[in-house]
Formats: C-alpha cells, structure tokens, sequence
C-alpha cells in the first residue's frame, strides 16, 4: 500500500515516530552493479516518481556530471515512509557512490548510518569496491547489512544459464559476501547473510523485480517460474507479482536495526567517551532530551547559487532553527538559520529535528567529519566533551595538479572556492605553493580531481597542468641529533627524529590518534596500543600528516612562547621535504632541549621557523631517507585462457601478481588476477586489459599503500627537474649555517 504524505505528515512522521519504525540505512556496491536504479524502485515506493519512470529516472544522480557519466559522484539523501503490517515506517536512505574516486561519500553516508544494503552484480559478482564496501560499513561502521543480488536477468537473458547453475552461482556470491562479513564483524555478532533467514534477495533492478524466500512463500511462487516468464517475454508480470520494493523494503524493515538498537553497539566503538557519563547515557538511549551531540557527515554545495548545505546527524538532544552550534574540530560557534531534512536535492523545513535523524541545515559551512555540541556551553565545557572518532577513509591524495587563476585579481576567490569544495570531500587537499604562487590540488585518482575541477571552474576560470603522481619522503633510521640555532643567535633547538612504528602510523591513518583529541585520551590510546611512555605520549605539540612532534624536554622556560611558530614551520615543513618537495610522512621529530630569548623582539616567526627547519632538515638528511610511490592493489577478472596476457602487461608497468584463483561465482569461466602496480602506471592500464581480451575483462582498484621507489636518487632528480629545483642531491650542506656549536 502507497500512501503519499505531505509535508505536515512527514514532520509528524520525522520529530514523533517511536525508534522501531526508524531505518537509516545507505546502499553500497561497486561501480556500475546498479544502486541507483534499484534506490529508484524504493522513490517510487514513496510516491516521489511515477512507477513507469523507476529504474530509468536515476532520481538521485541529479548532477550535470553524473547523468553524463552514468555514475553516482556524490551520496543522496532520500525520505520514504511505508506502511508494513498495519505500521508506518520511515526511512532515511543513503544512495552512495561505487567509484573509488568518490569512497569518501561512502565513509561519511555510513557513519550516519545504522545498516547496509550491500548490492552485487550477480554476473560481476564481488569486485574489489564491494571488498571495500563491506569492509567499510560491516567492519568500520558496525552498520549491518543485508545483501541484494542485482542484474539477475543479464544471467538469463545474456548468458543464458539454467536455473541450475543460475542458483549455484547465486549460492557462490552469498559465500563469497559472507567469507569478508565474517572476517570485518562485530564480536559476538553474526551477520552473515542467508536465502533462509530471508537476508538475500535475487532480482532485476532495470526489470522492477526481486524476491527472497519469505517472497516467493507468500506469493505460493517457484523461484524456477522467473525463468519461464523470461522465455514467454512477460517480465511485466514479474514486476508487478515479484515487485522490487517489496522486498527491498521488507529486509530493511526485518533485519536493519533502528536508531536505538544500533546506539547499544555503535556508540562506545565510535565515540570514545565515558559511557557512565551523562551524555553517554544519553547517546546510548538516542536521547531527545539529552546533551546536544552530533557530527556533520555530508556537505553539498549547490550548482547555480553555490550556497552550501550542511547535512550530519543528531545522535543526543534536539536541534532547532536558530540553534547556536559549537565546532569541535575548528573550535568554531556557527547558526543554523534553516533546518530540517533532506529529501533527494530539496531541504524540507522542520521546526525540530530530535535525535535518531539525519538532518540538513543552511548558515554554515564546515569540513565533513566535524562533531558539534550546544554552542550555549561555554568554551571550556565544550572542549570538555569527547568528540567522535574521525571518519576512516581507505585512500590517501596520491594524484595532484596545479592550478591559478586566469585573472591574478581572482587568487583570493579560487582560494575560497578550492576550499569550499575540499570540505566538501576532505580526501582532496589543496596548498598554496609559494615559491610559484599557484594552488596544488591533491586527490585520491584523476577522475576525482577531474570532476573537483569541473565544479570549481563554474565560478573561477584558471589555468590548471596535467595530473601528477604525488609521492612521499620518509626517513628509514634515527637522525643524529642537531643543535640548530636562530639567525640571530639568541635561540636554540636540539633535536632527532626516527620513522614511526607500524602501529603508531596504524593509529593515525584510522583517525585514533589526533591533536584534537583530549591529551589523556591520547595518551591512553597510544599507551595501551603502541605501547609508548605515559610521558611522552602526554607531550606530543602537534599531528600532522602522520608525522609528530613531540616535546621531550623539562621544565623549560618560555617554551609555550614559541609553540605555535614551531608546530607551523613543522607543518610547513611537511608539506614540502627536503629530497623533492613532495610530502614527509611516517616520522616522530623530537626535541629534547631549547633556549629562548627573554625579549619577545628577538623570538620572532621568522626566527624560530629558521632553526626548527634547519633541525628538521639535518635530522631528516641523516636518517637515510628515501622517496616513496602510491601502489595500488589491482584485481582483473578476465576470462580463463588470458591470464597470460594479463600478467604481461601488470609486468610491464612495473606490477606484480600477488594472486590468481578462480572466480567460483562464474563457475570458472573467469579467473581473477589480483596483484600490485605503482599508481603512475595506472593511467592507462585499464584500457589495455580490455583490449588484451576483447573487452571481456573487468578491472578495479584500491589504493594499497606507499613503497620505495626502485631507484631513490633518478626518482628524486625527475621530480627536482620538472619542479625547477637545483639539480643537485640535497645535503646537509644548505642548513649548516644554523648549526650551533658550543663554544
């Protein structure tokens, strides 16, 4: 039964609905397997669209570019009631992007989400993306999923298999999904999915239909039925008596949990606070009442006003329009000045939006991953409170290009514009080189900076270069330990720096270990699982780009006057090392002594900047560093006879097979080839697999991590060449001058 609300229903229905007819969920799946033909059936069912139009609207791709492309760029929000059972439920629905380019939408959709509707090409079957997928939202996200088999009819139709080996197939992609859902769950869970606890569903998102067991029982239908409809050409039929939405919506409803199951298990694993507080209790229970508490998960910025709206989730209190909001991150008080709900491209108004909803605001723009509380707190009580942990993102900004206004006048507004953009999808980064004054902006593939540059040359023409691989400096062994002082004499610094341990880096890059965390939250987390001195790990002065720096001395005088020149130049530093300019990463600089001026005249930016650079500098050229490249981890299903081919051109760029197995859920007819390629090889790898094997080749990748570059110094003097630095190794010899030298 269909029942079209309006808009006093739906407020109704969005501030007054008891948690168990709650669903937030986000749909997920590799590139191209069918969400948002499948998400069409689900408007439909909510009366948005019209039911001859779902499957070919794509209602939710409603960009320029993503109706181009064909592909979902950025996640849509989409809100539907139904009526199941004699209760009406509402539902909060995440359509996600499959691209790797875009996993960060995916990252951000589902830490507002409680479940997951995983969703497979059953003639692709699992692809590295939807790998990714379940690992993201089952393993770190804690959102349960149900499964939907998508493209059933390219099995009939297409291939033209008998149901037989249709199923066996079938049989096989339910393995498969469930093999990674048992190695990422939640301990004491088990959410694998099953034909007989009617969490898998076989269907035909462009055909309108789908059923699992509980379906095709009620109906008094066998499933070999589908098969003879296919033969007589009434795929009508199979819409209207096996109708996707019912049994996409069914699941949700069956096997997704509600705002306040979810909270029990997804609180104390996202937010590291103290669960017997008041406000832990309060987000345990979804509380309406309680503390004011949420996270900003998406923020979207439209195409012709370019006015940015902000879209998070309320996990304790009420928000309200008008409502003051203090950042935690920026430790920033913004105004919401209009609130309520998203529905596809359009924000309903709401007078309230209470806990256990997503929710949409204008007034404001922050990055995406920010927590916020009640800006009537004070200062001091607002940074008392615990924020989330950071979103996790799977891929780092390995592909960069520069870009200037076209206009010198327009260097301020392409600055606003880079930025606005890059809070939209902080896996972008952007800096402003200042030895040639452009702007550099850094992104995860080429596509992803293609389709950033497309939306910021709508409101700013530039000139940009072509995309270039983005390296990293590391160094391999601990410095010697350098004295440096100031230009002036009056300053010194004594300094070392090593490589980070494996589980240290492991901390920041899942976000666990961050400056703006409480310093004995910190503190706990890499005493207990790094294994550092409670001390030193109470000393750390600044994170970045998983790097620190870290304070070892005692008791010294006038320290805290030059914190912030030295946690800058250490930033600054960063971001352009020594070998080529390219970013330093997976290093811990620690000064162990330091002696500052009495007059403040004398301990200037440009005074502490210079030693702690030249400290940083000598250190970093005396622990044998070396540059690293972007590896990405490919996977080539290609049919069984061509591996050969396969293999040959992974060789010849310089990649290697970390793999090769059958692909059981083709019944061997394919066979997938998993192995390594460095990122400035994959350009135009795809192209040739597909033309190795007659364009029977399907090929994804992920990003793997950095490895050293095969020959350090020609790597670094490529780099210096195309950069216009001196052609000429680095060395210690530059930053002598500031040695200081006990007399």
């Amino acid at each position: 039964m269909v029942k079209v609300k309006n808009v006093k229903e739906i407020e109704n229905m969005v501030v007054n609905s008891p948690f168990d007819v709650r669903r937030i969920f986000s749909v997920t799946a590799h590139v191209q397997h069918g969400k948002t033909t499948m998400v069409d059936y689900l408007i439909k069912r909510a009366g948005l669209i019209r039911e001859s139009d779902a499957g070919a609207l794509r209602v939710t791709n409603s960009e320029e570019d993503e109706i181009k492309r064909g592909i979902t760029i950025f996640n849509s929000i989409a809100l539907l009631n139904y009526q199941y059972q004699g209760k009406e439920y509402i539902f909060q629905i995440n359509d996600t992007p499959g691209h790797i380019s875009f996993t960060g939408e995916v990252s951000r959709a589902l830490r507002g989400s409680d479940g997951a509707i995983l969703l497979v090409d059953a003639l692709e079957g699992v692809m590295t993306q939807t790998e990714t997928n379940i690992r993201l939202s089952v393993g770190t996200e804690l959102c349960k999923p149900i499964l939907y088999i998508n493209k059933a009819d390219r099995l009939i139709s297409e291939l033209r298999i008998q149901a037989k080996e249709f199923y066996q197939r079938i049989d096989r992609i339910v393995k498969n999904i469930n093999q990674i859902i048992e190695q990422v769950q939640p301990k004491g869970k088990d959410w694998t999915v099953s034909f007989t606890a009617n969490s898998v569903a076989v269907g035909s998102g462009k055909d309108g239909w789908g059923f699992n067991m509980s379906v095709l029982k009620a109906k008094n239908i066998k499933p070999d039925l589908v098969f003879e409809k296919y033969a007589a050409g009434d795929v009508l039929w199979l819409r209207k008596n096996l109708a996707l939405d019912d049994v996409i919506l069914q699941m949700v409803i069956e096997h997704l949990p509600n705002p306040l199951e979810a909270a029990a298990y997804r609180i104390p694993a996202k937010w590291p606070g103290d669960i017997e507080s008041e406000l832990g209790k309060s987000l345990l229970r979804v509380d309406r009442n309680g503390q004011l508490f949420g996270m900003i998960t998406k923020i979207s910025i439209d195409q012709k006003s370019f006015r940015p709206t902000v879209t998070g989730r309320v996990f304790s209190g009420t928000l309200k329009p008008g409502d003051s909001l203090f950042l935690m991150g920026r430790k920033e008080r913004v105004k919401i000045k209009r609130l309520g709900v998203m529905e596809l491209d359009d924000l309903m108004d709401l007078p309230e939006v209470p806990a256990g909803n997503l929710f949409a605001c204008f007034g404001f723009i922050c990055p995406a991953g920010e927590s916020f509380v009640s800006g009537d707190l004070t200062d001091e009580q607002a940074l008392d409170v615990t924020p989330f942990e950071q979103i996790k993102y799977v891929a780092e900004p390995v592909v960069s290009q520069s870009l200037k206004p076209k206009n010198p006048q327009d260097i301020g507004k392409l600055a606003d514009v880079v930025s606005k953009w890059v809070m939209a999808d902080n896996t972008a980064t952007f800096k402003k080189d200042k030895d040639s004054g452009e702007y550099i902006l850094s992104g995860i593939d080429p596509l992803q900076i293609e389709i950033l540059m497309f939306r910021i040359t709508k409101q700013v023409d530039v000139i940009q270069s072509d995309p270039i691989i983005v390296y990293r400096e590391k160094p391999t062994i601990k410095s010697r330990e350098y004295h440096t002082k100031s230009s002036n004499g009056h300053n010194r610094i004594l300094m070392y720096l090593e490589p980070l341990d494996d589980q240290t880096v492991g901390l920041l890059a899942e976000g666990r270990v961050t400056i703006e965390q409480k310093e004995k939250d910190r503190a706990k987390v890499l005493r207990d699982e790094a294994g550092w001195d409670p001390k030193e790990s109470r000393n750390i002065w600044d994170i970045y780009e998983q790097n620190m720096f870290v304070n070892g001395t005692h008791g010294l005088q006038r320290l805290e006057r030059i914190k912030s020149y030295c946690c800058a130049a250490f930033r600054e530093w960063v971001e352009n090392g020594p070998l080529a300019k390219e970013p330093v990463t997976g290093m811990k600089v620690t000064f162990t002594d330091a002696t500052i001026h009495e007059d403040t005249a004398h301990t200037g930016y440009n005074e502490i900047a210079g030693m702690t650079v030249a400290g940083l500098s000598l250190c970093f050229l005396t622990a044998k560093p070396k540059l690293f490249e972007p590896i990405q981890r490919v996977e080539i299903k290609t049919p069984t006879g061509t591996e050969g081919s396969i293999i040959g051109i992974l060789s010849a760029h310089r990649g290697s097979v970390l793999n090769m197995i059958p692909d059981e859920s083709s019944g061997g007819v394919l066979v997938i080839i998993q192995g390594k390629v460095p990122a400035a090889e994959t350009l135009k790898i795809a192209d040739e697999f597909r033309s190795a094997t007659q364009g029977k080749a399907f090929f994804s990748y992920q990003f793997f991590g950095f490895e050293p570059v095969p020959d350090n110094q020609k790597a670094i003097m490529d780099i210096r060449k195309r950069k216009k630095l001196p052609q000429e190794m680095p060395s210690a010899a530059t930053f002598e001058r500031f040695i200081y030298a006990r007399k």
